[in-house]
């Protein structure tokens, strides 16, 4: 791998996840070895915001966003969504979520679905907050529920649509995050739409602890790898490795309104 250019953002990683409570220290020491000087951390479930504003309030360079992800849909109530609002009326947030749908996961119900991630896009909408979007198997009803937010700002985790979807997105200002699954030989159509995006609307994540890298699969995932990705998204486009970090990061930085 060669050398990490800096400084790098992940843009969405779950420090706070319990695979990381051992060692949680030695991971953000890795990802600062590697140039990832920051990470924004979405939480998944309500139950979890305030350990996490503790943890991001006692290490620099980790961002909070607040929100209730689709995949937990059974921990959610309603009396959440006005609980997320007060939340992010006072407790500093780079952004709300990470929130979503998803309809690959059987089980989960499409209208209650709906229901959380239009309440968490109006909560952002009316606080000026960007958005982290989950979207599995449920690109193009994103993109549909999306355009009734005029003006809202995101962006699309873990990307897996098609370059048409992704063009819809960019029209709307919502940027792609990608990570480990581009570095996948058969991830196509991943590849694909890195290779011929727009630069000013990529962003780097993790994911972590999923989503590792092609060579790493099976294993514990960290934010240091995003150099890895870094590196991936390099052999595809014709910018030099440098250039797509900082431009990555300036993604990052002006979409969250991160300190430089």
């Amino acid at each position: 791998m060669s050398a990490p250019a800096l400084p790098l953002v992940d843009s969405h990683c779950h420090l706070d996840a319990p695979e990381f409570d051992a060692d949680r220290d030695a991971v953000v020491a890795r990802a600062r070895a590697a140039g990832v000087t920051t990470q924004v951390i979405p939480a998944t479930r309500a139950a979890d915001w305030p350990a996490l504003a503790d943890l991001c309030a006692r290490e620099h360079g980790l961002h909070a966003a607040y929100g209730l992800h689709p995949l937990l849909l059974a921990e959610h109530r309603e009396a959440h969504l006005p609980q997320l609002r007060d939340r992010l009326a006072y407790s500093p947030a780079a952004a709300v979520g990470e929130c979503g749908l998803d309809y690959f996961v059987a089980g989960l119900e499409p209208e209650l679905q709906r229901f959380f991630f239009r309440g968490q896009l109006e909560i952002a909408h009316e606080l000026g907050l960007p958005v982290i979007v989950h979207a599995r198997r449920a690109v193009e009803e994103v993109v549909h529920t999306l355009r009734a937010f005029s003006g809202l700002r995101g962006v699309v985790h873990s990307y897996s649509g098609s370059e048409e979807q992704a063009q819809q997105l960019w029209k709307q200002g919502f940027m792609l995050g990608i990570g480990g699954p581009v570095s996948y030989s058969r991830a196509h159509r991943l590849r694909r739409v890195v290779s011929q995006m727009p630069l000013e609307f990529l962003l780097l994540e993790s994911d972590a602890p999923d989503q590792p890298l092609a060579e790493q699969r099976g294993q514990r995932n960290e934010p240091a790898c995003i150099s890895g990705v870094l590196d991936t998204i390099a052999t595809l486009r014709p910018e030099s490795r440098d250039v797509i970090a900082a431009a990555t990061t300036a993604n990052a930085q002006r979409l969250f309104n991160l300190e430089h």
